[in-house]
Formats: C-alpha cells, sequence, structure tokens
C-alpha cells in the first residue's frame, strides 16, 4: 500500500459531490452567510436557519469522512520506532494507538452525522463536499500531520460542534443538542491527544515544534474561512476557549487563533469591496 494517499483518489459514490471550496462557499444556502448577504451568526431567529444548519451539518458529515481518513492514514504512513537519520518520520507505537482509537471515534461520528442529517431533513450529496480538510492531513512530517489535523481540523471541530449544540439548545431539538454534546467530548480528546503528542515529540527539538505551530497558523487561517469561525457577534461559527482550554490550548494561542481569523475576515471583505468597485468600474 503506498503512503501519503493522494485526495484525488479518496474512496466517494456517485451520491458524493465534490468542489473547490470557493464553490461550495458561494452556495446561496451556506451557513457562512444570510440571506442578506455577509456573515451571521447561526441561530434559529435567521431566516434561512433551516438550510444553513442543514447545510453545516452535512459539512460536519463530510468533515468527520476526512478526519478518519487523515487519522487513518497517520496510522499507516509513519513507521514505528525512534526518530533517526534513517527514519526521520518515525513515531511512538502509542501514538499510533491514540490514531486507531480517533479513527473509531470519527467512524462512529460518522454513523451518527448520517443519522442526524436524515432527522433534520437533508440527504447525502444534497450539498458539495470540498477535500480541504484532508489535504491538511497530507504533511510527511509526522509533527506537521498531528497539527493540521488534531489541533486544526479537530479544533475546528471543537467550534462547529459547540455552535450546533448551542444551536439544537436554542432551536428546542433535544435529539440535536445531545448527539452534538456526546461528539464535542470526542473532539476535545482528539484536539488533546495533538496537543500532547506535540509537546512530547518536539520537546528536544523547538525548531521543529516552531514549524508545526506555523504549519498550524497557515491551516487555521484557511479553515476560518473569511469570517466563518471567529470571535465577532456576527461569526456563524464561534471560537470555543473553554472547550479549547480543556483541549490544551493556552490563552496566547487563542488570541492568536482569534487574530488570524479576523485577519481572514478582513482579507475577504478586501477581496469582496475590490471586486465590486471592479464590477461597478466596468459597467459605468
Amino acid at each position: 500500500m503506498r503512503k501519503i494517499f493522494p485526495v484525488e483518489e479518496l474512496a466517494r459514490d456517485d451520491r458524493f459531490v465534490r468542489v473547490h471550496m470557493a464553490e461550495r462557499i458561494a452556495d446561496g444556502r451556506n451557513a457562512t452567510n444570510t440571506r442578506g448577504g455577509g456573515p451571521g451568526r447561526l441561530t434559529p431567529e435567521r431566516s434561512d436557519a433551516p438550510d444553513a444548519a442543514r447545510q453545516l451539518m452535512h459539512g460536519i458529515f463530510v468533515g468527520e469522512i476526512q478526519a478518519l481518513e487523515g487519522a487513518g492514514r497517520t496510522c499507516w504512513d509513519f513507521p514505528v520506532g525512534k526518530v533517526t537519520d534513517d527514519t526521520p518520520d518515525a513515531v511512538p507505537f502509542e501514538l499510533k494507538l491514540d490514531m486507531a482509537r480517533q479513527c473509531w471515534d470519527e467512524a462512529r461520528h460518522c454513523e451518527i452525522s448520517i443519522k442526524l442529517s436524515d432527522w433534520m431533513g437533508t440527504e447525502i450529496g444534497e450539498f458539495s463536499e470540498s477535500p480541504f480538510l484532508y489535504e491538511a492531513a497530507c504533511n510527511p512530517d509526522p509533527v506537521l500531520r498531528l497539527t493540521g489535523v488534531n489541533r486544526a481540523l479537530e479544533g475546528l471541530a471543537i467550534d462547529v460542534f459547540n455552535t450546533m449544540r448551542e444551536f439544537g439548545d436554542k432551536a428546542g431539538d433535544p435529539m440535536l443538542e445531545f448527539c452534538e454534546d456526546w461528539m464535542l467530548a470526542d473532539e476535545v480528546t482528539h484536539v488533546k491527544m495533538g496537543s500532547d503528542w506535540l509537546r512530547r515529540l518536539t520537546a528536544n527539538d523547538k525548531p521543529r515544534q516552531e514549524r508545526a505551530l506555523e504549519f498550524q497558523r497557515v491551516v487555521d487561517k484557511l479553515f476560518s474561512l473569511g469570517g466563518f469561525r471567529g470571535e465577532e457577534d456576527d461569526s456563524p461559527v464561534r471560537l470555543a476557549r473553554r472547550f479549547r482550554e480543556l483541549a490544551g490550548f493556552d490563552t496566547d494561542e487563542m488570541d492568536t487563533l482569534a487574530e488570524i481569523a479576523k485577519e481572514a475576515r478582513l482579507e475577504v471583505q478586501a477581496m469582496q469591496e475590490s471586486a465590486a468597485a471592479q464590477r461597478l468600474e466596468a459597467a459605468s
């Protein structure tokens, strides 16, 4: 079996529709945008709340598939042992056990998400899939892989699950609230595993640790999706600081993440304003 499995060859049946992330964001039903345009916090009061919640639930489902694939690849892609010149990508066997446990959790999350999607009136493939989450799981360095998957991707899952849990509570949907709370607990564990292994594997290699954290910052900016995740009042998904703290993030890291999300939002706003100005100029 090959190592570092390419994203183009991930197994999907004909129900799935794979698109570029920009096309997925442009979907008018996306939780990122209200029907009036621009970000909007996901609450039952939104006029488009049913579509936005169903789209986000479908996004959770395909994200869980990609998280399962990413953790599974980490179980396979790296040799067991100590880091040497011949095996610079070696990892402890205990790390693989943690990744195997995560695979089991993610598989269960896929099943839960399918049932929740059905509960909310959504079919697989009604919304599209972008493989950008799995792409963060393709780094050949296991430490960077951990930061991309277990701290960035799973960290995003903490924020999303907490948002959906709160949405279920406010909407009076105990099924949604309970399931999201159940999965949220797993995600905190997954991020904590990534935080712990990052520190253990780089305890005597600070340059490698800094490279990993820089990679995480890059991925976190991508995952902020131009305002999708942040701490502004109208951010569709809010940064879940308390749960991130339980998962091993310190205050400085969360402050940095909030700034990264704000930067991503401002960049997208600038791009939108520039595009609008160009259209206006072309029309005049």
